[in-house]
């Protein structure tokens, strides 16, 4: 499976009755890859999971596992657990769910921090038995586990790893070192949106971004840029999504993201589930100012 592009972790709709809005869902999936998204991540953190019903969350992937099917395009859906045990039982329920143009997003394990060698034994353990390829989220503030670029290889030569879903708060040594060198048949997906144009510049496959709801067809855009050698207009066109990807951080993801689209009309509410708040006014305006701004302005080309 070879993941190359922008791919969007989905939020997750609620309507006015506190309830998932499937058919908003549904409709946002499509308004994503008609843009010209890679794929969608579905019950990624942007999608809330963890307040989400089993059902609920069911109900999310058969969404975006249909759209995805009716446009051709690729999903990778969030696979939980507390250890390896409960992800390899999460793997193998999704794995009877999806069909096989998926891959499953699963987290270096959170809080136990086991080491570099428990973390690449649990991934080798997981792709062993795994109905899917897997693509490892590395995120090591909400996990606790930092892992170097050796680990990172170590990982990618395991069979049925797939790629990397990079989150570490930046571009940092392990990125740089990985990308110099970047094993084959292995994608490196950033995971940080204001880093999105150096990584790409670095030779990042893609990326997973929930900005990317908010001004699709641009990210895309600057994929392609980097990807044909457009330095200029990359480099326009990055520091303006840099800017916007900033803004839709300003609050806890996804509650600006929400906000924004809520606004665009293009959700039926701005809500968030507990222990997350709704972002403010102010973080919304900010956002929604830049997303208009990206509209009237065009095509990076324009600028040169």
């Amino acid at each position: 499976m070879e993941l190359k592009g922008i791919y969007v972790p989905l939020v997750t709709p609620f309507a006015a009755d506190g309830g998932v809005a499937l058919d908003a869902l549904e409709k946002l999936a499509y308004e994503l890859l008609d843009a010209g998204a890679a794929g969608l991540v579905a019950l990624g953190t942007t999608g809330e999971p963890a307040a989400l019903t089993a059902g609920e969350r069911d109900a999310v992937v058969d969404v975006a596992a249909a759209v995805c099917a009716a446009r051709g395009a690729q999903l990778i859906v969030g696979a939980s657990g507390g250890d390896t045990r409960a992800t390899a039982e999460s793997l193998a329920a999704l794995g009877a769910r999806v069909p096989g143009a998926a891959a499953a997003l699963v987290t270096v394990p959170a809080f136990v921090r086991p080491g570099e060698a428990g973390t690449v034994a649990h991934f080798r353990e997981l792709a062993a038995s795994s109905p899917l390829p897997l693509v490892v989220y590395h995120i090591p503030y909400r996990t606790g586990q930092q892992l170097s670029a050796a680990a990172l290889r170590e990982i990618a030569a395991i069979e049925g790893v797939v790629g990397v879903k990079y989150a570490t708060g930046g571009l940092d040594q392990a990125a740089a070192e990985l990308l110099a060198d970047a094993p084959d048949g292995f994608a490196f997906l950033t995971g940080e949106d204001a880093f999105l144009a150096p990584m790409l510049a670095l030779g990042a496959a893609g990326g997973i971004l929930a900005s990317a709801h908010l001004a699709t067809a641009r990210f895309v855009e600057l994929a392609q840029a980097w990807r044909v050698g457009d330095v200029e207009s990359a480099r326009v066109l990055g520091h303006r999504l840099t800017g916007l990807a900033v803004a839709a951080f300003a609050a806890p993801n996804p509650a600006v993201t929400k906000g924004v689209l809520h606004a665009l009309g293009r959700i039926p509410t701005p809500d968030v589930r507990l222990p997350l708040l709704p972002a403010g006014r102010a973080e919304v305006e900010a956002a929604l100012a830049l997303v208009s701004g990206l509209d009237h302005q065009g095509g990076a080309s324009a600028d040169r």
